[in-house]
């Protein structure tokens, strides 16, 4: 029989923030990597040490050891030093699936940069694994991967080595860390105690679960410094394992030994979120610090489906902004990090991550503006010589690869005086006649029916790049307008006059409690609730969005409830208020409290709603915002939809959905974590019904449960002060180091949105979330001149296709990506479109390499391809 051979893999896991915020542990990090060159200089039997898989921690090195940085990189080149593939180890369910493409993009861009790429998707500690991960491997060239929570402890589960299977079908060959993760090796290198008996343990754990003869032995833990003697540890383990083969590896060199031990392994499908009675996955931090989450989600989608976009199309017309949308990014993927989004951190680390969201959003702030701007030929510059203040025009794009039309919301501003910044000397602030009644026009000159839904005095600076800002005083009108169809991509801009009747073809009405339109009925109950009406299949559902709120005795990585601990709405009757009377937009709001509730330790407080629904005339969506004002402590608060189905949910994930049929839930005989209820979704959940469906959506990750009686529960916040507790019943033991969490109880205002509606089938489900969350943009130019219109961008035909992304290519190459997927269980044909003609069309992998070439029809405007069920499809084009 042939020897085993064990791989010694020599690392560092390091959370580059957690119950310390980055500055302390950035302070550690570079103490620990001087301290790794030297050794790895010193000892020519320390022959690889992989560096956590994430290259932000060299950038971090870095910046604070810039002359070492060749020294690094000859590391890298010699295959000593292993680096990537992320940027950073992101929580992998959190983020959506474009966000962690960019995360493989970056960390294969900086690697490269290093000397070269470690070629195994490792992710020791994310707290589960979503099901197109997989894809995201085999899609930047990898077919290795090497994890640890969410699996385990099932039947079938009890080996060390698997095939994973995509829903796609792309398969990677898969190593599963033991339950005591990539810690297991640490002992062995401690200078106390016996190597023997510490190796024994080791060897008894992984001997038990090996499915082949190579084995990987990872020897390090959170921020620990490289072992003293590498060479001595390895010349100690090969003499007590004699004939056997120890060695010092590198990851991959495991995956190239062991090739066929992978080629009967069982197969895996679907996500890895649980492991019972094999290690903690820690279901619970999806519902911790929501309001980060929520805020991340809002900038993800801001980047992904404005400012790339724009940045792509003005990229046409010789703009540059890849700088910017790099940054963003960046900015945006440390805040990713597992423990960062997850909430498992301290309160520091949560304020910093909050900051630099801001960040990131104010990059794609500055992309878009100055994109939008280069699209339709506007100069501030040119605005400001000629002394143009009140030349308005309202811009309309269309963030979408398909044309449309329907209700729009926009902001416009009109001039009313000067506010003089500076000393006064002899200048005379201008004055202007502010807003006055107007209407709407296309290129045509019709009339476009238009709503004004608020106005009020306020502030507006206008920038330009070689003048100082111009600060006004304007009034603010904020209107509701009947858009007409706009392309793909394209633009339309509409310029203010006289005001003209505009007869609207549909309209939503405020009816007492109720808002209608030709769609549905919704109507606002004594307690809150929605009841929701669909007028096309006589559909009714009660007590939609009601808010529930229980105690929380958990932490912020375990939910655990509290016996009989609820909080109730305070009585009395809710108050209503019209918000928009239609025609266009329908709403209505209303205000109530919940009060009561015992907690752990919990003080009296009090959670204030306001609740503020609102209708389309075109849509039959409910759009809901929902301002809460949480006050009480230790408790979850979340939105109950009762569906009145327990047929299997559409679940949205990054890449697509799934099908989350009802299970029994049993803790029986789990000694280190109760099963979790709650699960993650991405854009919608829906159920359907004997007369259709109900759904709901929001605009990007949110934690659901599905009852036993088919109900869907959302979580909007959960309210905790301790980072790890010990005496959890549901997970023993302490997750974290103990640390209190005053930021993880969400005190203060915060702003959820939601939307349901009655769906057919699941078809409905993208293009009902894009008309919601990816509306047409309106930006108003309140000096503008000289303005052109393209008339039209990118458009993506195919039955079943849903869109994805349009964004510059990676890296400093011309051309744009173009990504969609096919959600379906059918081959799809599809097409792109092009307003202007493409010179050249390649399929692609996610990380744009591999291109084959795509035959152009139309003379360049025409690029026909075929995606397969489940697949997400990438092409790479230049102008």
């Amino acid at each position: 029989m042939a020897p085993l051979t064990f791989h010694l893999i020599f690392h560092t896991h390091w959370d580059r923030e957690w119950h310390l915020p980055r500055a302390a542990l950035h302070a550690r990090l570079v103490s620990v990597l001087d301290d790794l060159l030297e050794r790895l200089g010193d000892d020519p039997g320390f022959k690889s040490f992989l560096l956590d898989g994430q290259t932000v921690l060299l950038e971090d090195y870095a910046r604070a050891r810039p002359e070492r940085a060749e020294e690094v990189r000859a590391l890298v080149r010699a295959g000593r030093l292993q680096v990537g593939p992320w940027y950073v180890l992101a929580d992998e369910q959190i983020p959506s699936g474009e966000s962690l493409v960019r995360n493989l993009l970056i960390g294969a861009m900086d690697a490269t940069g290093w000397g070269g790429r470690l070629g195994v998707l490792y992710s020791p500690d994310a707290f589960g694994h979503p099901e197109c991960l997989p894809e995201l491997a085999r899609g930047t060239g990898i077919d290795a991967v090497v994890l640890w929570r969410g699996l385990g402890g099932a039947p079938g589960q009890q080996g060390d080595r698997f095939r994973w299977r995509g829903p796609s079908g792309a398969e990677v060959r898969l190593w599963h860390l033991p339950p005591s993760g990539y810690e297991i090796g640490v002992d062995l290198a401690s200078e106390s105690g016996s190597i023997e008996e510490a190796w024994a343990w080791v060897r008894g754990q992984l001997i038990a679960r090996a499915a082949g003869r190579e084995i990987p032995v990872f020897i390090g833990a959170d921020h620990h410094a490289a072992p003293l003697d590498v060479s001595r540890l390895q010349e100690q383990l090969s003499e007590i394992e004699r004939p056997n083969i120890v060695r010092v590896s590198r990851l991959d060199e495991f995956f190239a030994a062991a090739a066929s031990e992978f080629r009967e392994a069982p197969v895996l499908t679907g996500p890895l979120r649980s492991a019972p009675g094999y290690t903690w996955s820690l279901q619970g931090v999806h519902g911790t610090r929501a309001p980060l989450k929520r805020r991340m989600s809002l900038v993800e989608l801001w980047l992904t489906r404005a400012a790339e976009p724009l940045a792509a199309l003005a990229r046409q017309r010789g703009c540059d902004y890849r700088p910017a949308l790099a940054q963003a990014w960046r900015t945006l993927l440390q805040c990713q990090f597992h423990d960062t989004i997850c909430g498992t951190t301290s309160d520091v680390v949560a304020r910093e991550a909050a900051v630099r969201l801001d960040d990131a959003q104010t990059y794609a702030d500055e992309v878009v503006r100055g994109a939008a701007f280069d699209l339709v030929g506007h100069d501030p510059d040119r605005a400001r010589e000629q002394g143009v203040t009140q030349s308005p025009a309202l811009v309309l794009w269309n963030p979408a690869p398909r044309a449309r039309d329907g209700v729009v919301i926009a902001d416009c501003t009109f001039f009313r005086r000067d506010v003089l910044v500076g000393p006064p000397g002899g200048r005379a602030p201008r004055e202007g006649r502010g807003a006055q009644p107007f209407s709407l026009h296309g290129p045509d000159g019709v009339p476009i029916p238009l709503q004004v839904l608020d106005r009020r005095t306020g502030q507006e600076r206008l920038d330009a790049r070689r003048h100082y800002p111009d600060q006004d005083e304007v009034d603010r009108v904020r209107i509701a307008l009947r858009a007409p169809p706009i392309p793909g991509f394209g633009t339309a801009i509409l310029t203010p006059g006289a005001p003209q009747a505009a007869r609207a073809e549909d309209a939503a009405l405020v009816q007492a409690r109720s808002l209608v339109n030709r769609h549905v009925v919704v109507t606002l109950d004594r307690t809150g609730a929605l009841l929701l009406y669909d007028r096309a299949s006589g559909a009714r559902w009660l007590d939609v969005l009601r808010l529930e709120s229980e105690g929380d005795a958990g932490d912020t990585y375990t939910f655990w409830p509290v016996a009989r601990d609820r909080m109730v709405r305070s009585p009395g009757p809710i108050r209503v208020r019209r918000v928009a009377a239609g025609p266009l937009v329908a709403g209505l709001e209303t205000r109530w409290r919940f009060s009561g509730g015992r907690g752990i330790g919990r003080k009296q407080g009090r959670v204030a709603v306001r609740m503020t629904v609102m209708l389309h005339a075109d849509s039959p969506v409910v759009r809901c915002i929902l301002d809460i004002d949480n006050q009480a402590t230790d408790h979850r608060l979340r939105a109950r939809i009762p569906t009145g189905s327990q047929r299997p949910a559409i679940v949205g994930t990054q890449f697509g959905h799934s099908l989350q049929s009802l299970a029994a839930v049993s803790d029986a005989g789990l000694p280190l974590e109760a099963t979790p209820r709650t699960a993650p979704a991405h854009r919608y959940v829906a159920v359907p019904g004997e007369s259709g469906g109900v759904a709901v959506f929001s605009p990007g990750f949110f934690e659901y449960e599905r009852t036993g009686a088919g109900d869907l529960l959302v979580t909007l916040l959960r309210a905790v002060g301790t980072l790890s507790r010990s005496d959890l019943p549901g997970r023993p033991g302490h997750a974290a180091w103990p640390t209190d969490t005053p930021g993880a109880q969400c005190l203060g205002p915060t702003r959820v949105e939601l939307a349901v509606a009655s769906v057919p089938d699941g078809d409905a489900l993208p293009g009902l979330w894009e008309s919601v969350f990816v509306p047409v943009r309106g930006l108003w130019i309140r000096d503008a001149i000289g303005l052109t219109a393209p008339t039209g961008g990118v458009t993506l035909e195919g039955s079943g296709l849903v869109f994805s992304a349009l964004k510059p290519v990676a890296g400093g190459g011309d051309g744009t990506v173009l990504r969609c997927f096919n959600p379906g269980d059918s081959r799809a044909a599809g097409a792109w479109r092009f307003a202007d003609p493409v010179r050249s069309a390649h399929r692609a992998r996610l990380d744009e390499g591999d291109p084959v070439p795509l035959v152009l029809e139309d003379h360049g405007r025409v690029v026909r391809f075929t995606v397969e069920p489940r697949e997400t499809f990438t092409t790479v084009v230049r102008w």
